[in-house]
């Protein structure tokens, strides 16, 4: 019994999991598309709320701290080198 309860738990922590991923990269996909349009006020608040939504994913564990450190870095590496251009 106890093998059937715990799977039943990891199946539903991973469905939560994937919802948190899947907001996340849709944020991040919103905020790169602005980026490339050079729309700044747009492109600050999709920045915000992409990070904001990893923020969360990392905090209900759905990916690592350090993942979620290392994706903001890269779209703030990639909104400054719009910039700059």
């Amino acid at each position: 019994m106890p093998v059937e309860k715990s799977i039943r738990n990891s199946l539903k922590k991973s469905q939560r999991n994937v919802s948190w991923r899947s907001s996340a990269k849709t944020h991040i996909t919103k905020a790169k598309s602005l980026i490339e349009e050079n729309d700044n006020e747009l492109t600050l608040k999709a920045i915000r709320e992409a990070e904001s939504a990893l923020d969360k994913a990392a905090q209900k564990g759905a990916i690592h701290r350090n993942n979620a450190a290392r994706r903001k870095s890269r779209l703030m590496k990639r909104l400054n080198s719009a910039s700059s251009a």
